[in-house]
């Protein structure tokens, strides 16, 4: 979309709230667009990090003077590949978040791959006010890497890592599981090294095959096939066994961690909390007028777009909608599903101003309780280890 059409972004409406946001910051440039990959990311010959570091500063200032009473739980640079980002804007993004939304305790993670890593620049990033990093691994096999299309080899992923952990407290990394030919003892192997490393988090992602990517075209033509469901599912016991017995045990479908060293970031989305989008792509679910509602809002896709837009009206907003606390609700039981610990419905229901029963089929509850599916104690209410693993099917089920 054109910026001069942009000149009347949709209305996000302003919004006098006091309590927590996540605030995710999207930087949308990769030196390599992956080939699983569907998220908003492009290759650019060149970027003008002055024009950005601008931009990302005004749309925050756009958004503070709506929501001028939040306070910021977490930041997260996501993207694309932040650690493309200059460290100046990196510092700019998080003064501004300071000085709107609060200088309290936040956690302020920022993404990496191996292939842009340089001692230097951690120690800047570290020193702008980042305290977590999180590494795209990936794998620790040269050949799932170059089948993956990673710029890095598995010993450049190693060296990345240690410089990491000499920068940062906290530090997680991303590997990608369930791949073409890829063994039960394969992935035994590869996760045991991983856990050498003894991180405090892990994201284990089984590939999936995203419409519109590269793998989506090379897997319909039959370039590879992907384990079949029993062998994934195999692979993803096996995945839970070894990260309980390392101490990191399963608090999402997919992410992994030693006790209080969860995401605090990802957490605020699968609990249901605000959260505000800046930058090109992003999505954010900011607190409307009424208890319970919610203001959708989808930033613009193409980064040029984006860039005018703001530079021209302040925001680079493409949509914004209402959402109900009805239908709140419903995402907020989809979503906290996925935690291990499952949903607090009382708390649910205040903060939103619903009744579970309006929202879940209770036959079905009792079903999936008595065949040891779920687990519910009158208040929280949880899948069990053999319901985690079909969480999409039992949600299609249990929700009202």
């Amino acid at each position: 979309m054109p910026a001069s059409e942009q000149h009347n972004p949709p209305v996000i409406p302003a919004s006098d709230h006091k309590g927590p946001a996540a605030i995710y910051v999207h930087w949308p440039f990769c030196l390599k667009k992956c080939p699983y990959c569907d998220f908003n990311s492009h290759v650019r010959d060149e970027v003008s990090h002055d024009r950005w570091r601008a931009a990302l500063v005004r749309e925050i200032d756009t958004f503070a003077s709506r929501f001028p009473n939040l306070t910021a739980s977490s930041i997260f640079f996501g993207g694309g590949t932040p650690s493309l980002m200059e460290p100046d804007t990196v510092a700019a993004v998080i003064d501004r978040v300071r000085h709107h939304w609060g200088d309290s305790d936040i956690e302020i993670t920022l993404e990496a791959n191996p292939s842009s890593v340089e001692a230097g620049r951690f120690r800047a990033y570290r020193e702008a006010g980042v305290n977590r990093l999180s590494m795209g691994i990936q794998s620790l096999r040269d050949d799932a890497l170059q089948f993956l299309g990673r710029l890095h080899n598995a010993q450049e992923a190693l060296s990345a890592l240690e410089v990491a952990r000499n920068n940062f407290n906290r530090v997680s990394f991303d590997l990608i599981y369930a791949r073409p030919h890829q063994s039960l003892e394969d992935w035994r192997t590869e996760l045991t090294e991983a856990l050498q490393f003894a991180p405090s988090h892990l994201s284990l992602y089984q590939l999936t095959i995203e419409e519109g990517t590269a793998f989506y075209h090379q897997f319909n033509r039959g370039k590879f096939t992907l384990p079949d469901e029993d062998e994934a599912a195999a692979l993803y016991d096996l995945t839970q066994e070894i990260t309980e017995t390392a101490g990191l045990p399963a608090y999402e479908t997919s992410n992994h961690a030693a006790p209080g060293q969860e995401s605090r970031h990802n957490l605020s989305y699968w609990q249901g909390d605000y959260y505000l989008g800046i930058g090109p792509g992003a999505h954010g679910r900011a607190p409307a007028k009424s208890l319970g509602d919610a203001t959708a809002h989808a930033q613009i896709k193409r980064p040029e777009d984006w860039l005018g837009a703001v530079e021209a009206c302040g925001l680079g907003t493409n949509e914004a909608e209402l959402v109900s606390a009805i239908d709140r609700f419903t995402e907020c039981l989809m979503m906290g599903l996925r935690l291990t610990k499952g949903i607090h419905l009382p708390s649910l229901e205040e903060r939103l101003g619903q009744k579970a029963t309006d929202h879940l089929n209770t036959q079905v509850l009792n079903e999936l309780v008595a065949s040891g599916h779920i687990r519910f104690d009158g208040e929280t209410l949880a899948l069990s280890k053999e319901g985690q693993p079909l969480l999409n099917f039992i949600l299609g089920k249990l929700i009202a």
